[in-house]
């Protein structure tokens, strides 16, 4: 198949945006991505979304997505995979532009979840979790959340504080980040001492909801050659698990995000020690540790190490969701997975500003749907 580049890369700020529809968004990051990449002819739409349907009553969403943004003609196609949807999205686009099928493809993320009350949308989220034996039970996220991070503080003995370098990195990166909802540093204790949600699970284990949309544009990589804001991606690979948690033969391990990670690794050639950065999936503290252990950063049931022991700041040893990541950008459910993208073309690009890891060759990005369910990881990597 084709080498795809990344050529254009489009967002908006994740906030609360009372006064625009989910197609106003998409529409607003499809426009810029488009302006990015210098080009109008778009052969492909790939919409990443969870809940417009339950949420904001509206389904049929890509075709309005194209309407609204000049693509009339263009195939459309609408993606669901919980909050992994973005990367899956992007699978797909990748596939068919590498296929020859298409010469290009744009890929848009929106979400629109702060128009609603909290139960609505709390309950909205829940649905990806299994119906019948998770969701039936009265399970949110957060509580299968913490049932994970309690069973993890048990079997490896860690306490609660040492999951705060996570949280603390991620804020510090959002204050620079003007797209990101929570501009605002914390510190360890203020981590610690946060009103519990669902125990062992604080108010800042917990990603931020919001509004907003994200988009890229790809290519095949032979149609622009070695232009300096074009991004390959060199690995790509989505893998599944089991849906319930209680069905997986091991809860306190991210089966997905390894086999993903080991088979985008091996289309990109390299290893874990190669990646620059990563953009992982902080929706919650437990799934950074977790991912980090599955992505091959941490020896099982160390992956709060990596913040204790090692710099992830952005000019650290490995910078870990660097401007803001889910927790403190924002997490946008079906729109999660393009931002990470959109974020990690910024470091490869060298246009990060004050977030710019130095030298940044290699980034890794991994969007998880479900308590671990979906999970998407791609290699990116800077054109030389």
């Amino acid at each position: 198949m084709r080498k795809i580049a990344i050529i254009g890369i489009g967002q908006t700020k994740v906030d609360e945006h009372w006064q625009d529809s989910v197609v106003d968004l998409a529409v607003e990051a499809v426009q810029a991505a488009k302006f990015d990449a210098g080009r109008e002819d778009i052969e492909s739409l790939f919409v990443s979304n969870m809940m417009s349907g339950t949420l904001n009553q509206q389904l049929n969403l890509a075709a309005l997505v194209a309407d609204r943004s000049g693509l009339k003609g263009v195939e459309a196609t609408h993606i669901e995979a919980a909050c992994g949807s973005g990367g899956v999205a992007l699978r797909q686009a990748m596939l068919a532009v590498a296929s020859g099928e298409v010469a290009s493809a744009l890929v848009v993320g929106v979400e629109k979840m702060t128009d609603t009350l909290g139960s609505e949308t709390t309950k909205s989220l829940a649905m990806a979790a299994d119906a019948d034996y998770e969701l039936a039970q009265g399970a949110t996220f957060v509580a299968l959340n913490a049932l994970i991070m309690q069973r993890y503080m048990y079997e490896y003995g860690w306490k609660h504080e040492d999951f705060a370098p996570f949280a603390v990195n991620a804020h510090a990166n959002a204050v620079h980040n003007p797209y990101a909802r929570l501009r605002k540093a914390i510190s360890a204790e203020t981590f610690t001492n946060a009103r519990m949600i669902a125990s062992p699970v604080g108010l800042f284990d917990a990603s931020a909801t919001g509004d907003g949309a994200a988009a890229v544009v790809i290519v095949p990589y032979d149609s622009v050659g070695k232009s300096a804001s074009a991004v390959t991606i060199a690995g790509s690979a989505v893998a599944v698990d089991t849906v319930s948690l209680h069905d997986r033969k091991d809860g306190l391990w991210l089966t997905a995000a390894e086999q993903s990670a080991k088979r985008a690794y091996a289309q990109a050639n390299i290893q874990p020690a190669d990646v620059d950065f990563f953009e992982l999936h902080d929706a919650f503290s437990i799934m950074a540790a977790l991912s980090l252990e599955a992505c091959g950063f941490a020896e099982r049931g160390k992956g709060p190490r990596v913040g204790l022991e090692r710099d992830i700041s952005p000019q650290g040893e490995l910078p870990l969701s660097t401007h803001g990541g889910l927790k403190a950008r924002g997490h946008p459910v079906g729109a999660t997975g393009i931002y990470q993208v959109v974020e990690a073309t910024q470091q490869l690009r060298g246009t990060a500003g004050a977030l710019q890891v130095p030298d940044a060759e290699i980034g890794l990005v991994q969007n998880i749907g479900g308590a671990g369910t979906t999970i998407a990881t791609h290699v990116l990597a800077r054109v030389n």
